[in-house]
């Protein structure tokens, strides 16, 4: 993942309505959850979740397709995944180097 892309997905989380509804999301499994329960489970307002929704939809974190009359909104696993990996590629890379430089 490039540094601009996990700067990106991280924007979009830095928001702490958001947050809950990548979390709700991301709880929910392959299955997702329709619009109107995340709203339900959420206590958000319909046009605050759709505006969250929608940075969600862009930054690449969420999807949603509409089965008839209702939209069910998913979590991006292979995004979350990539971003987890980004944070944690080079967990303690410095902190190894300064430990054998000092033998």
């Amino acid at each position: 993942m490039k540094l601009d892309d996990a700067a990106a997905h991280l924007e979009a989380l830095g928001n702490p309505t958001r947050l809950k509804i990548y979390r709700a999301l991301v709880r929910a499994g392959a299955a997702g959850l329709p619009v109107g329960r995340l709203q339900d489970k959420l206590k958000i307002a319909p046009s605050t979740l759709s505006h969250h929704i929608k940075t969600l939809v862009t930054a690449g974190l969420v999807s949603q397709v509409r089965e008839a009359t209702t939209l069910i909104c998913h979590a991006n696993y292979d995004v979350m995944r990539g971003l987890v990996d980004f944070l944690v590629a080079e967990c303690c890379a410095d902190e190894c180097k300064d430990t054998s430089a000092a033998a």
